[in-house]
């Protein structure tokens, strides 16, 4: 039987290892993952009973003499019904009656127990506190253990075991009677009369450190861990036993797993396996998966050997199919039977049907008049159709098939390779001249646009000489222009000012009323006349009466200077 936990997690094992029984909840079976029984792919003899590997069952702790479930009330509580048990059944207590103080002794303090070693038999102080050491009558068959934290996974002590384990833990357990039971998310406190309870292992559920791969594709299926027990067989001989085997089953994986000839299917989740009865089969991916396949050598109708290499899609959708045929992958199951189809396909066509295609795909699907249509039309028609309803029969789903190359070996292959070589080197040949002529071709257009943007750029540069050349004289123009402007109209501001300057001083001197300030004026005006043309100048009027005798005056000094000249 198997049980499934509340954490979507599931154990399998027989009725008497799984350590469990049923709570008070129950769990919906769609709530474990996708898990189906054989359904008529086993060969078992027995007849079988619903639920033959998995039971939806929620856990609890089996009835065993002296062990106790954790509840929710905690360890303490756990270790007081243990106790009572223990005194009902006539044997000494496990909880020590002693008195804790404050002042001396052994000290105890919150979140931790006191271990006493009583005759071989365990003590517990529950209470934080000092317990002193004496009397002596309290302490002559007593001996101090130390103390443990309250909530340590697990605690062994004379014979006294506490297991508690978080949510992510799981705890594979061995009785006393060497039967293996697993506990997740909760604990126990068992005291065993004869023999031990030993926990063989606590196992990181989410982290197993056993990775499986797919061997050909490189998909990680899974992860494993194996828990083993160390048993005597002999005075000299020890050997150790896988006892549970727990498994991490990702998103769109899942595992199968056997029992005698039943099998079933194992869905994504986590699980542990402690019946050595059931085994673990395989680890399978329901995802897409692609590879290449090469195939062994086929010979044509004319004898021609030759090796595919073929392309192929598929997707696992009924792993139980595959492994009721006995395969262990998809790949082995695709392999057997394309090879079978394609010798049978190629062993009905020409050489001459093959050699001019490479390759099968949708990008070259010709119609029926190109030579190598039989064998496209075979490969398309006969070996799909047939690779398709072949691979479900094993619950594989064949989505493409494709050939993308071929080899062909013998004598006529290194006829080929010679004709192959021959039509390279002509190939070869004839791209070197036509990439002559391309760069030839190329080099004149480039010197043909050299010489274009030379011409452009040339003419440019006149334009930009020519528009220079104007803007200048433009400038020159229009700076003499202004030029002159400002000095006209500086000469007539300047002519403005002067004609103002004299009607003001005119003006003024006309405004003088006083007869001497008329004559003074009159005399500085003849002191500035003599300082601006000399003391021997002889100011004669030119108009009016006197202007004959200026006449007369100036002849006069005319001879005057003309007979200082002849001496």
């Amino acid at each position: 039987m198997s049980t499934a936990y509340g954490d979507n997690s599931t154990a399998i094992g027989d009725d008497h290892t799984n350590g469990l029984k049923p709570s008070s909840g129950n769990t919906n079976p769609k709530d474990v993952g996708p898990r189906r029984a054989g359904d008529g792919y086993g060969k078992s003899s027995h007849p079988k009973t619903p639920n033959e590997f998995v039971a939806d069952t929620d856990y609890g702790l089996e009835e065993r003499p002296f062990f106790v479930p954790i509840s929710k009330d905690g360890l303490i509580a756990a270790l007081e019904k243990l106790d009572k048990q223990l005194i009902q059944s006539g044997r000494s207590p496990i909880l020590s009656t002693k008195v804790p103080t404050d002042w001396t002794g052994y000290q105890v303090v919150p979140g931790r127990l006191g271990l006493i070693n009583h005759g071989g038999n365990p003590k517990i102080l529950t209470k934080p506190g000092r317990y002193p050491n004496f009397p002596f009558r309290n302490w002559w068959a007593r001996s101090w253990s130390g103390t443990t934290g309250l909530s340590d996974t697990v605690i062994e002590f004379q014979g006294l075991t506490v297991v508690q384990v978080s949510q992510n833990q799981a705890a594979v357990v061995s009785d006393p009677q060497n039967h293996i039971f697993v506990i997740k998310n909760s604990g126990f406190v068992a005291f065993a009369i004869e023999g031990t309870y030993d926990v063989l292992s606590i196992v990181d559920q989410t982290h197993l450190p056993g990775v499986v791969k797919d061997r050909l594709t490189g998909v990680i299926l899974g992860w494993t861990h194996e828990v083993k027990m160390k048993s005597r067989v002999s005075a000299r001989e020890d050997k150790e036993y896988v006892v549970a085997t727990f498994l991490n089953i990702p998103a769109s994986n899942c595992a199968i797993l056997q029992r005698g000839d039943d099998l079933e299917l194992l869905g994504a989740g986590q699980s542990v396996i402690t019946n050595p009865s059931v085994t673990l089969r395989g680890l399978y991916t329901l995802g897409e998966n692609q590879l290449e396949m090469p195939t062994k050598d086929i010979f044509t109708r004319d004898q021609v050997p030759v090796s595919l290499t073929i392309y192929l899609k598929w997707q696992l959708t009924e792993p139980l199919k595959l492994t009721t045929h006995g395969y262990n992958t998809p790949y082995d199951a695709l392999r057997d039977k394309t090879q079978s189809i394609l010798t049978q396909i190629v062993a009905h066509l020409d050489y001459s049907a093959m050699v001019k295609q490479r390759s099968l795909g949708p990008d070259n699907m010709e119609d029926g008049s190109d030579p190598s249509s039989a064998f496209l039309d075979a490969l398309r028609t006969r070996a799909m159709d047939e690779m398709h309803e072949a691979a479900l029969e094993y619950g594989i789903i064949l989505k493409d098939l494709a050939v993308i190359d071929r080899q062909f070996k013998g004598e006529i292959a290194s006829t080929m390779d010679k004709l192959t070589t021959r039509a390279l080197q002509a190939q070869v040949e004839a791209a070197n001249v036509d990439r002559e002529n391309s760069n030839k071709v190329k080099q004149e257009e480039g010197a043909l646009a050299v010489s274009r943007i030379k011409a452009q750029s040339a003419n440019a540069q006149a334009d930009a000489e020519a528009y220079k050349i104007v803007t200048a004289a433009k400038a020159q123009a229009q700076r003499l222009k202004i030029e002159a402007e400002a000095q006209a109209e500086a000469t007539r501001l300047a002519a403005q000012a002067e004609a103002e300057a004299i009607r003001i001083k005119a003006q003024a001197d006309g405004q003088v009323q006083d007869q001497f300030a008329r004559e003074m004026q009159l005399r500085r005006t003849e002191i500035r006349r003599v300082q601006a043309y000399g003391t021997k100048t002889v100011f004669a009027p030119v108009e009016g009466p006197g202007s004959q005798l200026v006449n007369a005056m100036a002849v006069g000094m005319a001879a005057g200077m003309g007979a200082d000249a002849r001496r």
